[in-house]
């Protein structure tokens, strides 16, 4: 790390302000591997963690490290895993994760993937028995950067979100994403929650002893609170938009977990044991080339798409500030947190 600039190698003295891309992924995987991650495996993770935090994505970038640490050191994920392919058709991948972890999982059907993109111009992923604890946006950009229209989703594996008459939770925060390419651009990539908040970034709020927002989830009795301890403790977090929401997160499980063979969100909770930070989830990916067919002019399309809402005044668009934080990071380095420090010690 250093403190004027990028970093210029592996030393980390305590006033660091900045670290290189290329060695907060060597720190990550170096923690990765002790805990019994295969190196190949560790370098996956450790990538994306990394690429969420050099991007302003914190709630899923080094803070999620200690709880891919936890379920490695206590046998819950196995850092070992191979997962098993199965091309069950022409546009038909299901890959069972063998209880490792998702990203490795979906890397490894990648000539599948390939060829049915080939073959039929679509692939269906269907991911069972993984564990994902990360956002769902550095996957489906890379399919974007290929030219590809991506989709995913995941029956994320914590009841967490209590719907309008429910008494309890009774969903995940069920993330869904979407990615295009964009003629001559960036791809333009959204990745959120169908929760009000994510579960991440409230226990941010909760570490950093801050409000959430009015309408973001109930206490344990039902009651409406903006304190993440009670919505977090024994509460639960509201759907966005009311029964909208719900529905969303309906349509996730069903094709998340039931399509894919994996759990539904309380079968996970009720499986994890005490204290799990990462679940055994399901997540389906919906991949297509837009080109197919004579449409070659699909790119150019969305790029007039998006100069027309750009022009009608949206002047920030999903993915835009995450690029903006991905230039400065190469140009002057990844800004050191605490969280990031304690890597070190």
């Amino acid at each position: 790390m250093s403190g004027n600039g990028a970093a210029k190698g592996a030393e980390e003295p305590r006033g660091a302000e900045r670290i290189t891309f290329e060695d907060l992924v060597a720190a990550i995987e170096s923690k990765l591997t002790a805990a019994g991650a295969a190196p190949a495996t560790a370098r996956v993770l450790a990538t994306n963690c990394a690429s969420c935090e050099r991007d302003g994505t914190l709630s899923h970038g080094v803070f999620r490290v200690a709880g891919y640490l936890d379920s490695l050191e206590r046998g819950w994920a196995d850092g070992t895993a191979e997962a098993s392919v199965e091309v069950a058709g022409a546009s038909f991948v299901r890959i069972d994760g063998r209880n490792g972890f998702a990203q490795p999982a979906l890397a490894a059907a990648g000539p599948q993937i390939e060829q049915a993109l080939a073959d039929t111009g679509v692939a269906v992923v269907a991911l069972r028995n993984t564990h994902h604890f990360s956002a769902l946006w550095p996957e489906l950009e890379s399919f974007a950067r290929d030219g590809r229209v991506a989709m995913g989703m995941i029956a994320s594996g914590k009841l967490a979100v209590v719907p309008e008459g429910a008494t309890c939770p009774v969903f995940s925060t069920n993330p869904f994403g979407f990615a295009t390419p964009v003629a001559e651009a960036d791809p333009v990539v959204f990745d959120f929650s169908t929760s009000s908040m994510s579960h991440g970034d409230l226990q941010l709020l909760r570490t950093e002893g801050e409000e959430a927002p009015v309408g973001t989830g109930v206490d344990s009795a039902g009651v409406a609170s903006t304190d993440p301890n009670d919505i977090l403790d024994g509460g639960g977090i509201r759907p966005f938009g009311g029964h909208k929401g719900a529905m969303l997160s309906f349509m996730i499980e069903t094709l998340a977990a039931g399509l894919t063979g994996g759990a539904f969100t309380f079968e996970i909770d009720a499986e994890a044991p005490e204290g799990a930070h990462t679940f055994r989830t399901g997540q389906l990916y919906i991949v297509i080339d837009p080109e197919r067919g004579g449409n070659e002019a699909y790119p150019a399309r969305v790029q007039g798409f998006v100069d027309m809402l750009r022009g009608a005044g949206m002047e920030r668009l999903p993915g835009d500030r995450r690029y903006a934080n991905r230039a400065e990071a190469a140009e002057r380095g990844i800004p050191v947190t605490d969280t990031i420090r304690a890597l070190f010690d």
